[in-house]
């Protein structure tokens, strides 16, 4: 594929396998903590030495079961100690993970299983009658493993080849030597959180996987240290925790889970019991954990940092992080397909001078390209568009943990002249900062003009009576599409549409105004945090079709 020099490096030839780095918590930081906020409610906590001894015994066990080399092997759990020793167990043994979420409804679960063909399923106790509800669709599972102790074990269930996770662990050796194989080799998979269609499945290499623990770690990424406690509060099956199961151990930090507790008081109190500085998570999460803050007059004692992704972060909640509770808010962008860290937000020096509201302006776009990514935008003709913070269009990305081909080859030939197109819309500036205007099927075109919805959202949540919003474009009768705002206002708020319309004046083109609001009790949302947008444009596509056209 690429030509070869004449005059060859002479260092060794190592393969970048996953193994490698719980093997290198556990001999260079293996006194540093696991901490995790069971499924069975109590707190848990060993060492690296620890879960690196366990994940070989439950490697043993995979073998015992006949897992062998690039079969998949199943999750269904929360963020705890066992689904990070099934990680490295299944990957490391040249099995592949498939994390899977417990969110989706059961045929979804059920299609992905099959499509995997994955061999065993090991899932919390809390999901038994979720498994319960879909094993029976499962054609290719030989045996389920329930994650838990034998008092766990239920007395009668329709599960076939129901097996105890503890027993398996108990009933092996923990000599086990991490065999060496090609660092190309499937690692983990992951389907995408698409709306349209059946998921595609995504399918991480140890190379890519190790390569993007590596880079995610740096100090203008997620700065991670062993100085640091992580509590990775993104779900260890949305991207795989957004790589934080490598980088952490990498690094040396101290882990904090919280299982499935993720409102904002169990996610405070686990904080501030154990010491926690850095965290990452979806806007939904931070957005509960500020409320439960604000309502009882709570500080955070050590939590200094965040990243936060998965959808824009609101300027509203960045500033109150910042402003009221001392923690630094790092933007970040990614995706399924890209492993999934593509940017991070930051200041560079040349920005320390500037005023508060220029380098907010600068935090809220979703960074700087990390280590490993290159990027470009586009237009609807594929012709690429000067960085100059104004030009939007098309995100084209590539790079060594960014897909090739979907699992399967579903959905044919992805890459565009060996780009992947992303989805989103973007602007790039002349420093190289990214920011998204908007998603592709999202941005509204109104008498062949674009309208970015997330401007829009933001301006919205700037209004202290508005908790959330989401800006969809509806059919209009002259304009083809225009904005409408569907809200959801803060507990014992009170707003009506024109005080909140506006509140827009005077910051966007007259012609983006909304033409309409809706105030509702909720947003939909998905299983990975994300408001569905498809879900609204449904439900409120008529909304505008009665107007007379002006």
């Amino acid at each position: 594929m690429y030509p070869q020099s004449p005059v060859m490096g002479q260092m060794m030839n190592q393969p970048l396998i996953v193994s490698s780095i719980l093997e290198f918590a556990a001999r260079h930081y293996g006194s540093s903590e696991i901490v995790s906020r069971r499924v069975e409610g109590d707190i848990h906590r060993y060492t690296f030495r620890d879960c690196h001894q366990r994940a070989r015994r439950l490697a043993n066990a995979l073998h015992a079961l006949g897992v062998r080399m690039g079969e998949r092997v199943a999750t269904l759990a929360w963020n705890g100690y066992r689904h990070l020793e099934a990680y490295y167990a299944v990957s490391g043994s040249g099995a592949v993970l498939h994390t899977m979420n417990p969110r989706l409804h059961p045929e979804q679960l059920a299609y992905i299983c099959n499509h995997a063909e994955d061999q065993y399923l090991m899932f919390d106790f809390c999901f038994l009658p979720l498994v319960e509800a879909f094993a029976p669709h499962c054609s290719t599972i030989k045996g389920y493993i329930l994650m838990g102790g034998k008092e766990r074990m239920p007395a009668h269930t329709a599960i076939p080849n129901l097996l105890c996770y503890e027993d398996l662990i108990n009933a092996h050796s923990d000599d086990y030597q991490w065999p060496q194989f090609d660092e190309n080799s499937a690692c983990t998979l992951c389907y995408t959180s698409g709306t349209t269609g059946n998921p595609k499945g995504v399918l991480y290499s140890h190379r890519s996987t190790v390569l993007h623990a590596y880079a995610s770690a740096l100090p203008n990424v997620l700065n991670v240290s062993s100085r640091d406690t992580v509590m990775p509060v993104v779900p260890m099956f949305h991207v795989n925790a957004w790589g934080l199961p490598y980088s952490v151990p990498l690094s040396g930090a101290k882990m904090v889970f919280p299982g499935g507790a993720l409102d904002g008081k169990s996610v405070y109190e686990l904080m501030e019991s154990e010491g926690v500085t850095f965290s990452a998570g979806v806007p939904t999460v931070w957005l509960g954990l500020i409320n439960y803050a604000t309502e009882h007059g709570l500080k955070f004692s050590t939590f200094r940092r965040t990243v936060i992704g998965g959808s824009a972060c609101p300027p509203a909640m960045m500033n109150t992080l910042i402003d009221e509770y001392g923690v630094e808010v790092i933007h970040g962008w990614g995706m399924t397909e890209m492993s999934p860290l593509g940017t991070t937000g930051g200041l560079l020096s040349k920005h320390l001078a500037m005023s508060r509201a220029e380098q907010r302006k600068i935090l809220q776009k979703q960074g700087h390209a990390i280590y490993g990514v290159d990027m470009k935008i586009v237009d609807d003709d594929g012709k690429e568009l000067p960085w100059d913070g104004v030009s939007y269009g098309h995100l084209m990305v590539r790079g060594p943990w960014i897909v090739a081909r979907y699992f399967k080859d579903e959905g044919g030939e992805v890459l565009e002249d060996g780009w992947f197109p992303t989805g989103d819309v973007s602007t790039i500036d002349a420093d190289g900062f990214m920011q998204i205007t908007d998603r592709s099927k999202d941005v509204i075109k109104s008498g062949g003009e674009w309208i970015g919805t997330i401007d829009l959202e933001n301006i919205a949540m700037s209004h202290p009576a508005v908790m959330q919003a989401a800006c969809i474009g509806v059919a209009h009768p002259k304009w083809d599409e225009r904005p409408l705002l569907v809200v959801v206002l803060r507990p014992g708020q009170t707003l009506d549409r024109d005080s909140l319309l506006a509140h827009f004046e005077g910051k966007v083109a007259k012609w983006w105004l909304p033409d309409d609001v809706v105030f509702a009790e909720h947003l939909p949302v998905g299983g990975t945090g994300k408001i569905q947008k498809n879900r609204l444009r449904e439900q409120y596509r008529s909304h505008l079709l009665g107007e007379a056209a002006t």
